[in-house]
């Protein structure tokens, strides 16, 4: 870990705010980079004045925020099967069983994220990366070994991996949350790495310290 990242998570833990922001008003289980991008993008703007979702690949779980910051929820999700953080080449334009397992992953990075129509169960699901046909959407339960909903509850994340890259979430949470977040707007998806660190696939993102509070 970085010496400005260790920095980070030793302050968060020590009670240090960041940059004032509603985004930073959450519950203090979520993760300390969770925390940071979405500090980092209300301070900086680079969400564009529009809603947003963090999604936390090694806790397996999403954060979804309006466009001030204000934290609106959280849900565990279901990912690639295949560790990694960038897509395979032409992924997007192959038939699912083309997809050989360890091309599986969910990519990193900042998208656009908008709701659009989809082929398959689903005839509208949230786009993340159109091109690379990686999408959020309730969870799929068609193939009854897969177990998905039973995977999407379980306390751990370790058996969250199991689509094909697509980012399944439970279907309360996708009509509650995600659908009227992003009905009328686009909005911004920041997709956390696994294998990498975070400013490698954010581009201009840097963890940003503010002062320590005075006890009371």
């Amino acid at each position: 870990m970085r010496m400005r990242e260790t920095a980070l998570v030793t302050a968060l833990l020590a009670g240090a705010a960041l940059v004032p922001s509603r985004a930073s008003a959450q519950a203090a289980d979520v993760p300390a980079s969770v925390l940071a991008v979405a500090d980092w993008a209300m301070a900086t703007g680079d969400n564009q004045g529009l809603p947003f979702l963090i999604l936390d690949k090694t806790a397996a779980s999403v954060f979804v925020y309006d466009s001030s910051g204000r934290p609106l929820g959280s849900n565990p999700v279901l990912i690639g099967t295949a560790i990694g953080d960038d897509t395979a080449p032409g992924v997007g334009d192959r038939e699912m069983h083309e997809i050989r397992p360890e091309e599986r992953t969910t990519p990193a990075g900042r998208f656009v994220a908008k709701l659009g129509p989809a082929l398959g169960k689903y005839k509208q699901v949230l786009w993340i990366s159109y091109k690379d046909s990686i999408a959020m959407h309730p969870v799929i339960t068609s193939d009854w070994r897969e177990q998905r909903k039973k995977r999407l509850n379980s306390p751990s994340p370790a058996d969250n991996r199991i689509t094909y890259g697509c980012i399944n979430v439970s279907a309360d949470f996708y009509d509650n949350h995600i659908k009227p977040l992003f009905a009328n707007s686009a909005g911004i998806a920041y997709v956390l790495p696994e294998s990498k660190q975070v400013a490698e696939v954010i581009p201009g993102f840097e963890p940003i310290l503010g002062s320590i509070p005075q006890a009371r």
